[in-house]
């Protein structure tokens, strides 16, 4: 598959009242068109950080990011959305109009717009509350939206900051699987932030974890399971095992993490 992401020998530094913070150094990644990339590692090794650099929030010190546009995409689609863990959704628009924002925003006449918005909203689950407003929803429905704006929108790259951490473990399963079979419907190329192993492997392609801060690159896993997967794959012998693999290439970055102590908040990075 050709490359959509290529992130080369990334740098991020920050300056603090004590200095300088290196978030993450020298991180290079490859990521192909319409893979499901998770990056996991302890808190505060650089993993939101590395993303917003993706996403144009933040520029990167040394080291740069490309993004392998589609010669077939349509003119105005967008280079990437972001999904965040907060419900970054307009209190004052319903559910239909926040789906279809991104849209609106790039000129899509109305009667196309809500098509495609009414398309996502299905295919969410969230049918027949298209006309609510985000204080009439769940923690999990307003995340729904979330999800559903950012595949309305069509970006040629999807990023995913942690968005299910936020919800209970029941909601978080139940969103995990919806999540799955999204983007399985759709294979968008994604790079998603977590820090759960477990999730990872119902989810990706391919697992990278991170060093402690500053943030490198570790080591990578292929994730070997077939597609379509549902929760009932967590509760076998293989997928046991190769989570305890991956933790066991983890833990002593976590150790390290906590080793240093709390972290201030021009440290949480």
């Amino acid at each position: 598959m050709p490359k959509k992401i290529i992130a080369d020998k990334v740098t991020k530094i920050f300056p603090t009242p004590r200095g300088q913070l290196t978030a993450v150094e020298d991180f290079s990644l490859e990521v192909e068109d319409g893979e499901f990339v998770c990056i996991v590692g302890p808190s505060g090794c650089g993993k939101s950080t590395f993303l917003r650099i993706v996403a144009g929030l933040i520029p990167a010190t040394s080291g740069n990011i490309r993004i392998v546009l589609d010669p077939d995409s349509e003119e105005g689609k967008p280079l990437n959305n972001i999904v965040f863990q907060e419900y970054a959704i307009f209190p004052w628009k319903t559910v239909k109009d926040n789906v279809a924002f991104g849209l609106e925003m790039r000129n899509v006449p109305k009667e196309e717009r809500y098509e495609i918005s009414l398309d996502w909203i299905r295919r969410v689950g969230l049918t027949g509350f298209e006309d609510c407003y985000p204080h009439e929803l769940s923690g999990g429905m307003k995340q729904r939206v979330s999800i559903a704006r950012a595949f309305a929108n069509d970006p040629e790259v999807l990023l995913m900051d942690e968005p299910l951490a936020a919800l209970d473990a029941q909601t978080r399963a139940i969103m995990q699987e919806e999540l799955v079979r999204i983007w399985e419907s759709d294979q968008k190329t994604v790079i998603y932030i977590t820090h759960s192993i477990e999730e990872s492997l119902l989810l990706g392609d391919r697992i990278v974890l991170m060093t402690a801060r500053p943030g490198r690159k570790k080591d990578s896993f292929q994730v070997p399971f077939d597609r379509p997967r549902n929760l009932s794959l967590t509760s076998t012998p293989e997928f046991a095992k190769l989570s305890y693999t991956i933790w066991e290439s983890l833990q002593v970055e976590v150790q390290r993490t906590l080793l240093v102590g709390s972290q201030s908040p021009d440290e949480c990075v």
